[in-house]
């Protein structure tokens, strides 16, 4: 692969090109913000026929995060990945594949039941893990320097802390979200406990914090890119789950806020 990517172009080419993937991302995400004023993400039970053929939800979650995880174990495995020797880089790439094994190999087999993925939808998020996957572990295993104490560094450790909180926030959602329905109960419950008690939204909020504290160890237009795109996606998520939660049930919890407690 090493070889590939060398008679592709330069060192200094491809630094150059992964920035640019970083600003249009930045730049997709902006598109995006725009269009989910008038749309709601078409998945689970926003979904319509008229985004694509339906996809099971277990191998869609399966399938679509796969890259994920692949892309980068090339990268680490086949090329020269000069910087991975180094604490910083080694730790940002352990929170960006800890994320994703959790999400690709065991998310997807918790799952019970859960609404199919429209299959246009399922490929964007595909093509997103591969353009994502590339961005972020190519940077960080190949180009990535950092002082050598940036482990100590203020803005290293608030942000570890961040994405911890954030990871631990979402996994435990997700298990809530999962146990809402005992065996054989059908239809929609009202979640609580955890960040539920505060926000609809818990699970997104907690992706949201970790990949902003992931912006905030890692200091690079990539993974700031990667925030910031993540947070567009999701804060709709999260407000049209609020919005549906308040129409669908009289007794929702009216102080409870759409994604950021106490405020929004």
């Amino acid at each position: 692969m090493e070889s590939l990517l060398s008679s592709l172009f330069s060192e200094n080419e491809e630094l150059y090109i992964l920035d640019c993937m970083a600003y249009v991302m930045v730049f997709m995400a902006a598109c995006t913000f725009v269009t989910l004023l008038f749309e709601n993400v078409p998945y689970g039970r926003y979904a319509s026929s008229r985004y694509g053929f339906p996809v099971n939800a277990k191998f869609a979650w399966f399938i679509q995060e796969l890259p994920a995880i692949l892309v980068p174990l090339c990268l680490l495995l086949w090329t020269s990945a000069a910087k991975t020797s180094l604490l910083p880089n080694q730790l940002l790439i352990a929170m960006y594949l800890c994320h994703y094994v959790q999400r690709s190999l065991i998310y997807p087999f918790l799952i019970r039941g859960g609404k199919p993925t429209p299959f246009i939808s399922f490929a964007l998020a595909f093509v997103f893990c591969i353009y994502n996957g590339y961005m972020q572990i190519r940077y960080l295993s190949h180009y990535a320097e950092y002082p050598a104490d940036w482990v100590t560094h203020p803005c290293f450790i608030t942000g570890s802390l961040l994405w911890l909180v954030g990871w631990l926030v979402n996994v435990h959602s997700d298990h809530i979200l999962r146990n809402l329905r005992k065996p054989g109960e059908t239809g929609y419950k009202i979640p609580t406990g955890g960040m539920f008690e505060y926000v609809s939204g818990a699970n997104f909020f907690g992706e949201i914090t970790e990949w902003a504290g992931f912006a905030l160890a890692g200091h690079s237009v990539h993974s700031v890119a990667f925030s910031i795109f993540t947070t567009v996606v999701l804060a709709s998520r999260a407000v049209a789950h609020h919005k549906w939660y308040l129409a669908k049930f009289e007794d929702y919890p009216k102080g409870r806020k759409a994604l950021f407690p106490f405020l929004f």
